[in-house]
């Protein structure tokens, strides 16, 4: 789970074949085919089962559209093979596409909020699984770290709005979900805050806290008050994790030299 970890994945960029990239597109598309056919199946699994309506095939059909307009889209070519750890966050990401394409019905979630918080829990046991596969297969990329990343982030922010669909929490822990793209934003205005950041067990720490009270906040045997109570602690040790870091970053800003682990 590295997404709060602000700065560029300190990973190389790995063998991507000599394949052109259109050719390193047009496999990835195909790879992505196979993506789609597993969250296909996921959507006819809700429609049955938790009596989601038709219209979620738009919905998780657009947003893993969306997603493969990204991976195969303008801009730096994906791989010349997506690889079993890639395979495996394309996996993860089908299952968050899901929830995020039942959250677009609230009525899903607040009459099967088990069911919702079963697939987040399955969403985060793959995303250790792709990490050991990676570790495992040796095939760690910068690619793969940067899916993996924007994956965490976005699935942060589809569990932020989930609370607020089942009316868990109020709208106000959307910051949680938020906060990394505006420090992205914040980076392409202030290029000082582009500067990588040294290693954190503090911010370590509080991805992991995150991710569990957000979690924990579906319950609904949790009381509406600890819930909330438990986001609003969330939310502002995030707070101290971004101020330590933009204020590292500033101290820093014109400092050339490598960061020091901190």
């Amino acid at each position: 789970m590295r997404a709060f970890e602000h700065g560029t994945p300190a990973v190389g960029e790995g063998p991507t074949g000599a394949a052109s990239p259109a050719r390193r597109r047009l496999r990835a598309a195909g790879e992505l085919l196979i993506g789609f056919t597993l969250l296909f199946a996921g959507v006819e699994l809700a429609m049955g089962l938790l009596d989601a309506p038709p219209m979620l095939r738009v919905s998780a059909g657009g947003l893993y559209l969306a997603l493969a307009v990204v991976l195969v889209g303008p801009g730096e070519a994906p791989p010349a093979r997506l690889g079993w750890a890639n395979r495996v966050t394309l996996l993860r990401a089908a299952v968050v596409l899901l929830i995020a394409g039942l959250l677009v019905f609230p009525e899903v979630p607040r009459a099967h909020p088990y069911a919702v918080l079963g697939l987040a829990l399955a969403a985060l046991l793959l995303d250790g699984v792709d990490g050991w596969v990676a570790r495992r297969t040796r095939s760690i990329t910068a690619f793969g770290a940067r899916f993996d990343m924007e994956l965490d982030a976005f699935f942060i922010l589809v569990l932020c709005v989930g609370l607020v669909a089942t009316e868990r929490v109020g709208p106000w822990v959307l910051g949680i979900g938020l906060a990394r793209y505006l420090f992205v934003c914040a980076g392409r205005l202030l290029p000082w805050m582009r500067r990588p950041l040294p290693p954190s067990v503090f911010r370590k720490v509080v991805c992991v806290w995150q991710v569990v009270t957000l979690l924990l906040c579906f319950v609904p045997a949790m009381p509406a008050a600890v819930a909330v109570g438990a986001a609003a602690t969330a939310l502002s040790l995030l707070a101290v994790s971004f101020g330590r870091d933009t204020w590292w970053l500033l101290r820093h800003r014109c400092d050339d030299r490598t960061p020091d682990a901190s």
